[in-house]
Parts: structure tokens; C-alpha cells; sequence
């Protein structure tokens, strides 16, 4: 199986490099992996004092992470952070975050690179949160006793750890230390196949997303855009989501505000999205916001958890495609969710909002329509409000476990 592994691993590293020339994503990918082992040397020779090593796949799972890392750099000031990346994407919006000593790509996961890793940036602790199991970084972590921990980290019975063939995966959990679960369900998965080093700690997200609502990014333009008018906010947009949202808006703009977050910003994914207009619509990029504009645009980066302070309720994106972008964001301002119906066992949030009253799953546009049109009523939003915002307090705390037994571990 090792053999399949690599094969995998080092055929996914061709095909980067192959498309990186046409794919600006995979040109990421290679060139910020070039000189990792030279960035870390060159920081390990001015750091020599220990080293919490955090990993984190992409964007969302560093969000995930960032209440743990500043609450370590809180209880443990001695150590420097290093944040490693898989993904361009969460690399290139986070690489200079102030929370982190320093910010490099993962290698590529071979025997060689894990090993030259480990010596070159010789971590203290290693924290990888989430999702993202690489096999010879764990094995190099296990056997150099170098303490292991997996945060947030959530299982599906679909997982392959839990198939007939998924023994070499299983092994990989093993080489943990201890990991930090969301949910019974997955503290359940884990014991069921002999991975009895784990307990249940809860979602860090829950308290990544109160430290946003505690403190919001404000923004005077989008508070004068909104006004006193209702407000929907699309967030995380793909085209797929406005075939069902289409004839809301279209049918809505001037009654309501409704601001439109796309998923990706590029001019093309947002020509995509505002095909689906038949009323004007302003792009943030232009500027000049007024509160006689009705459909916003919100075609920039890093401002839409903070916006959310502005709506009235939400529709979240990526459910009829790769998968339900994060829902807690808008949540935690109190706004009703709805968002699309498929793969939501992914996300334990979403069924259990649903199950509260505080999110509506929709699979086509009647639907979505009659869903929104409810929430528009304002004593049925408030209801739904008041329970995400009470789904927030109830399901907050984790940092804390996590942090509690890390002190022991670390004494």
C-alpha cells in the first residue's frame, strides 16, 4: 500500500508541475514550494528557542486553528509558531499573519522531504488541524517523539479509515498523540477501530467566529449601502447557487438590499455569477456606494465574515457544488441560514441548525424562493435568529479544552 501511497503522491506533484505553465493555482503550488527548506533554515538560524508547528490545509482550517495558536503563543511564550500551508489559497491570504514566526508550504509528503523537514526545522510540537493526514510527516513525527495532535478533527463513517482496505490509513491515526474531536459521532468512528487516544473538545470554529462578532471589521460603505432596508447576503457564491437564487433577487431588488459575495473574484467566475441578473448591480471594486443601489457585488477578499454584522439573514453557497462553505460566520451575527441540500452530512452544523430552526436546506429555486420569502417576515426571522445565536454561546469553548490538556502534556 506504501508503494501506492507514494506513487499517488509524487503522480499529484507531476500533474502540478505539468499544468502549472496554464494554471495559475498549480504555478502557486510549485514555486512557493521551491525554497522551503531555505526559508526555514534561514529562520531557524536567527530562532532557537522551541517550536509549536502548526498545519493547516487551506484557508478555512487556519481560521479553524487561530484561536488555539494565539491562546498557545498565550500560554507558552517561550515558543515560536511556524504555520505550514498545503493549499496556495490559504497560503497566499495568510502569509503574513502576524500569529505565526514563520509561514511556508508543506513539502510534497515523500521519506526524504519529511525527514529534512523535521531536521531542518526540529518542531517541539506538531498540531494539524482538522482534516490533512501525510503519511511520512507523521511517521517522522512518532518516531522522533515528537508530540503529536490532531484539532477539530471530524469523521464520516465514509471515511477510508473506516473501510475493509483502509488499514495503511488507520495508521496514520495512530501515529497522533492524542486528537481532539468535534462531536461523539466521530469519538465513536475512532474507538470503533482501536484509536482510543481521543476526546471530545467541540469546534474551534465556534470560537474563531465569536472573536469576529466581539470585534468586526467595520466598513462605512456597506453600513451606508444597507441602511435601514432588510438585507440578504449571498455568501461564498457559485453559479450553481444562483440558478436557484435568481428570482429572488431578480424579483426582490429594490424591496430589499442583497449583497452577493462570489466564491472566487476573478472576472470570469464573476461574470457567472451576475449572468443570473436581470436588475442593475454594482460591483464593490467601483466604488461609489450609495443607498439607492439595491444589488451589491462584493467581489474582494477577506471582508465577508465581517459583513455579515450588516445582514438580515444569509444564503450560503457551495452546497450544489464541492461542498458548504462555512455557515458559522453567519450564525454567530445571529442571521437565519439557507443554503443548498447536498453533502451536508459533512457538516454536523448545518443538520443540527436545520433541526433547530435556524437554517433551511432548499433544492431548487420554488423552494429557495418560499424559504426566503418566510424569513422576510420579521417575527419569524427573529425566532430563527435568536437560535443560531444561542447554537453559538451553547457550542463555545473548545480552545479552552484543547489548551487545558496541552498545559498538562507540556509541563
Amino acid at each position: 500500500m506504501i508503494f501506492l501511497y507514494n506513487l499517488g503522491v509524487r503522480l499529484y506533484a507531476l500533474l502540478a508541475k505539468a499544468s502549472s505553465p496554464f494554471n495559475a493555482k498549480a504555478k502557486k503550488f510549485i514555486k512557493g514550494r521551491k525554497n522551503v527548506f531555505g526559508e526555514i533554515r534561514k529562520y531557524r538560524s536567527n530562532e532557537k528557542g522551541p517550536v509549536a508547528w502548526f498545519h493547516a490545509a487551506s484557508l478555512g482550517e487556519f481560521e479553524q486553528g487561530l484561536p488555539v495558536m494565539e491562546r498557545f503563543k498565550e500560554e507558552f511564550p517561550s515558543y515560536s509558531i511556524v504555520v505550514s500551508f498545503f493549499s496556495p489559497s490559504g497560503y497566499e491570504h495568510r502569509k503574513e499573519h502576524p500569529i505565526a514566526n514563520l509561514t511556508c508550504y508543506l513539502p510534497i509528503d515523500t521519506k526524504a522531504n519529511a525527514k529534512r523537514f523535521f531536521e531542518e526545522l526540529k518542531p517541539n510540537l506538531a498540531c494539524f488541524i482538522k482534516y490533512e493526514y501525510w503519511f511520512h510527516f507523521l511517521k517522522e513525527a512518532d518516531q522522533r517523539s515528537i508530540p503529536l495532535f490532531s484539532i477539530s478533527a471530524i469523521f464520516t463513517p465514509n471515511h477510508i479509515f473506516f473501510k475493509k482496505y483502509g488499514s495503511f490509513y488507520r495508521q496514520m491515526l495512530r501515529y497522533f498523540d492524542h486528537t481532539f474531536v468535534q462531536n461523539t459521532k466521530s469519538e465513536y468512528l475512532l474507538k470503533s477501530i482501536g484509536v482510543e487516544n481521543c476526546s471530545i473538545s467541540g469546534d474551534t470554529r465556534f470560537d474563531r467566529v465569536s472573536q469576529t462578532v466581539a470585534s468586526p471589521e467595520s466598513y462605512a460603505d456597506l453600513e451606508k449601502f444597507c441602511g435601514d432596508k432588510t438585507t440578504l447576503i449571498v455568501g461564498s457564491a457559485w453559479p450553481e447557487d444562483m440558478t436557484v437564487l435568481a428570482d429572488f433577487i431578480n424579483a426582490k431588488s429594490g424591496e430589499i438590499n442583497i449583497i452577493i459575495a462570489p466564491h472566487l473574484i476573478d472576472r470570469a467566475h464573476v461574470e457567472k455569477i451576475t449572468s443570473h441578473l436581470s436588475v442593475p448591480f454594482k460591483l464593490y471594486s467601483d466604488g461609489n456606494l450609495t443607498n439607492t443601489d439595491s444589488v451589491l457585488i462584493l467581489n474582494t477578499i477577506g471582508m465577508l465574515s465581517s459583513t455579515y454584522q450588516y445582514a438580515d439573514f444569509a444564503y450560503i453557497g457551495g452546497a450544489f457544488g464541492d461542498g458548504l462553505h462555512n455557515i458559522l460566520e453567519a450564525v454567530a451575527f445571529g442571521l437565519p441560514v439557507v443554503f443548498g441540500n447536498k453533502g451536508l452530512e459533512k457538516f454536523p452544523e448545518s443538520e443540527e441548525l436545520i433541526t433547530l430552526g435556524g437554517a433551511f436546506s432548499v433544492e431548487d429555486a420554488q423552494q429557495t424562493q418560499d424559504v426566503l420569502n418566510n424569513l422576510l417576515i420579521e417575527g419569524f426571522r427573529k425566532g430563527a435568529s435568536d437560535i443560531c445565536l444561542q447554537y453559538v454561546t451553547e457550542n463555545q469553548g473548545a480552545t479552552e479544552r484543547i489548551i487545558s490538556y496541552l498545559k498538562e502534556e507540556l509541563k
